[in-house]
């Protein structure tokens, strides 16, 4: 299996190449994982100019040799390229696996609603060089891409079409041609660094959106690095989803175990 990396949004250290090559050798010799220069790249405060980044994300998602992809980090910046390259991918970008989260939604929702490959959420390169769990989540990452192992899988997934993504991303596509249609999905959302009074707002968008009518339902992955909210706001995350639930007139089906952490499990955009 051969595996490519790119970097829509920002750049990566140099050090994750070769320490997630290192760790694949021992854990999966039969994968073969290529880093795009283009990873490297800084223009500002993204690995390489618009056009650089689409580039580099056409040549891997277009090339009938590699087996997935799987997005270098997070940040900001892959909607940025979304027009240029959608009209773009050509035959061998629908046989394809497609792996990240965090700012990754843009390209993830924008090839789900056009049933190109098959996106998932979950963890990405970059998080081999955390300190807090031994890049186990990478590792559950990588398992899922090369052996389509569901041991990783966030466990909640029943047979029921699902899909998850960063509440802010959520936010952003809302309105947008990118967003797919989640009719009878269960969504999934979670949050980084932000107070409680914005994501109670994020929040009231999701659930006033006319795109999501007809979702199954929602569950709350974890809420992290929750900003000072002065005063107190008052209500815990899950108070806030549960009554927004309701506003929606959808249930609330607990919680998932997706984050901006060393625990995040992947998620299958559709049916696992």
């Amino acid at each position: 299996m051969k595996i490519a990396v790119c970097a829509p949004a920002r750049p990566i250290d140099p050090i994750v190449e070769p320490r997630l090559k290192a760790l694949a050798a021992i854990t999966f010799p039969e994968v073969e994982i290529v880093f795009h220069p283009q990873c490297f790249l800084e223009d500002g405060h993204f690995a390489g100019s618009d056009a650089v980044r689409a580039a580099a994300f056409l040549d891997f998602a277009n090339d009938p040799a590699f087996d997935a992809i799987w997005f270098a980090r997070g940040g900001y910046g892959s909607n940025r390229i979304l027009h240029a390259v959608m009209p773009q991918l050509g035959p061998a970008a629908a046989h394809k696996q497609y792996l990240g989260y965090s700012d990754m939604g843009f390209l993830l929702a924008a090839l789900y609603a056009r049933r190109i490959g098959r996106p998932a959420h979950g963890s990405m390169p970059s998080e081999v060089s955390r300190k807090d769990d031994q890049a186990h989540d990478v590792m559950r990452s990588l398992a899922w891409l090369v052996r389509g192992d569901r041991a990783g899988l966030e466990p909640s997934l029943d047979g029921r079409p699902a899909a998850a993504f960063n509440l802010s991303i959520l936010n952003a596509l809302i309105g947008t041609p990118w967003l797919p249609d989640l009719t009878d999905h269960v969504l999934m959302i979670e949050e980084v660094s932000e107070p409680l009074y914005r994501i109670d707002r994020m929040l009231s968008q999701m659930a006033h959106a006319t795109q999501l009518k007809g979702i199954a339902g929602v569950r709350l992955g974890r809420i992290t690095d929750v900003q000072p909210n002065v005063p107190e706001f008052g209500e815990t995350p899950e108070q806030m989803i549960a009554r927004w639930c309701g506003e929606m007139g959808v249930p609330y089906l607990g919680r998932a175990d997706i984050a901006h952490d060393a625990q995040n499990k992947v998620v299958p955009f559709g049916v696992a």
